[in-house]
């Protein structure tokens, strides 16, 4: 079920739970509050599904990589920057599962780990 090589799926997981949970502690508006929960749940899904489905390949890493950095702009495109620590916390989920999602894919972590796959 998991292993070692994808932790980073751990992470988004942890990543997506702590957006979507962010509305409790935080000041938001509801474009904001919103945002957090739908983008944060959807990364943890995708985390999920790596986890328990990797057969489904670089599509969930994909997809997680896309929500990624439609968290990262949700601030400006939902007009809540004035709100700091949902901007922040969309800011920095989002960077760092978009970075975790293409270190994911098998091209990048095959030459992380110095042996890239052949076609």
């Amino acid at each position: 079920m998991f292993t070692e090589s994808r932790a980073q799926d751990l992470l988004a997981v942890v990543l997506g739970i702590f957006a979507a949970l962010s509305p409790l502690w935080l000041v938001t508006t509801d474009k904001a509050m919103w945002s957090l929960i739908v983008l944060g749940v959807l990364i943890a899904l995708t985390g999920l599904t790596q986890m328990y489905r990797p057969t489904l390949g670089t599509s969930a890493d994909y997809a997680m990589g896309l929500f990624g950095v439609l968290l990262f702009i949700s601030p400006w495109a939902m007009d809540f920057t004035d709100y700091r620590g949902a901007s922040w916390t969309a800011w920095v989920v989002g960077v760092v599962t978009a970075v975790v999602a293409v270190a994911a894919l098998p091209t990048v972590s095959g030459r992380l780990h110095g042996a890239a796959t052949h076609h």
